[in-house]
């Protein structure tokens, strides 16, 4: 796989051009998963033509119609922003991106309770940046998040399975469209998108089996929708158990008693909190390999990102 091309805020990768003339290094984003991604870096402020340094703004009025406001000398730069932020995200159309991260806080890069100032000067923490809101009306089915929710090992983790699936799902939409394609598509995501919601997953197997009841075009688009809906739920402990015994069933009469036995133990250890994700599914990627399930083999559920980010071994 070419790599995922990801929208990121400019400071979180080194680069000084906050208000103060600073920066917010993020490590694990430059360093780590940087190694599997193009970034593309974007200051909404530096780019609609502030400088560095610069006066500190914040947004002010209401959650659905805010205003950038500068803090001291109090010029409006609303409109300035937005106009650059519409012309931006067309750019963009271009750019191939599978996601993006914003600022958190951030008045123009913050994608959610960034701090907002009513008329009456109260301060509530209910507003995204004037840029990352437009970013993300424009393009709804990209993966996005900002650095602070990264820290949390579910959402990187769900972030970043998410736009690798974005990555696979942009390489098959890049010929015309076909349903052999989006069947193959669909088979080896299936487990994947089972973990994150049955439903959806069964949903989206209804789309496919109902192939020549729209055109192609409207299952493509359908498809896409119900797909990244899904894959913004968590995939929980429950649901990963579900699909732990599901691939189970593939075993039913090659394992031995006592392999039967240690998987289960060790699913039953990643239930109680005791093991990480990842360690079952290692067990099971041993027993795909040994008995040779190539239908297994070919499923993102056992393989959905590089192991080098040790996305699954929290417990």
């Amino acid at each position: 796989m070419e790599n995922i091309r990801l929208g990121i805020s400019s400071c979180l990768l080194g680069e000084k051009v906050r208000f103060d003339g600073g920066h917010k290094l993020d490590r694990f984003l430059r360093d780590t998963l940087g190694r599997f991604v193009e970034f593309v870096p974007m200051c909404p402020e530096v780019e609609c033509g502030l400088g560095i340094p610069r006066e500190a703004m914040r947004l002010e009025g209401t959650s659905e119609s805010p205003r950038l406001v500068t803090v001291k000398t109090r010029r409006d730069l609303t409109e300035q922003m937005l106009n650059w932020a519409n012309e931006r995200v067309r750019n963009l159309e271009g750019e191939n991106l599978c996601g993006f991260i914003f600022k958190s806080g951030s008045p123009s890069s913050g994608m959610e309770r960034v701090k907002i100032y009513g008329i009456d000067n109260v301060l509530r923490k209910s507003g995204t940046g004037l840029f990352a809101s437009v970013f993300m009306k424009h393009f709804p089915y990209l993966p996005a998040e900002d650095d602070s929710r990264l820290n949390d090992p579910e959402i990187r983790e769900n972030f970043i399975e998410r736009i690798f699936v974005a990555k696979r799902w942009r390489d098959i939409t890049e010929g015309p469209p076909k349903l052999a394609r989006l069947v193959s598509f669909h088979t080896r995501h299936k487990l994947l998108v089972m973990a994150h919601s049955p439903g959806h997953s069964g949903a989206l197997g209804k789309l496919i089996a109902g192939g020549n009841q729209q055109s192609i075009e409207e299952i493509y688009s359908e498809y896409q929708r119900i797909l990244m809906e899904a894959l913004k739920l968590k995939a929980t402990v429950r649901k990963n158990i579900n699909v732990l015994k599901h691939l189970m069933g593939y075993f039913k009469k090659l394992l031995s008693a006592d392999e039967e036995q240690e998987l289960l133990e060790v699913i039953d250890f990643y239930r109680q909190g005791f093991l990480p994700l990842i360690v079952p599914v290692t067990l099971i990627g041993h027993y795909v390999r040994k008995y040779h399930q190539a239908y297994l083999n070919d499923q993102y559920y056992l393989n959905p990102h590089p192991i080098e980010l040790r996305l699954r071994n929290h417990a």
